[in-house]
């Protein structure tokens, strides 16, 4: 299981590992993803460690994410975007930080399934 000693989201919020960032604040923490699926792909933390949506009990750490997402669309002037969790490997997660994806600049749609 990550901890905060060695989680890469927590060095990004530290400032030991370098990222492009597009938002910092006491909370949150936005910076853009380094394997970007979308024209704009950020990504959105709670500078607090929690690994996962589903380890996430606090309804606060939700709050400041989405509220950073909106804050980092208005920031980039986008209107049309879409927001993704992932929770566990399984779905996609690479880094087990709660973590929103923000993502923009081309059309998106359901795969059949």
């Amino acid at each position: 299981m990550t901890t905060l000693e060695n989680c890469l989201f927590c060095k990004i919020v530290a400032g030991t590992i370098p990222a492009q960032l597009v938002f910092q604040d006491e909370d949150i923490t936005a910076f853009y993803d380094v394997n970007p699926q979308a024209p704009v792909h950020v990504l959105i933390i709670a500078n607090t460690h929690t690994a996962s949506h589903l380890e996430t009990d606090d309804p606060t750490i939700y709050a400041q994410v989405l509220a950073g997402a909106k804050k980092v669309a208005q920031q980039l002037t986008l209107t049309d975007y879409r927001l993704v969790i992932n929770n566990g490997a399984g779905a996609g997660q690479s880094v087990f930080h709660l973590h929103v994806h923000l993502m923009a600049g081309r059309p998106f749609a359901w795969p059949a399934g």
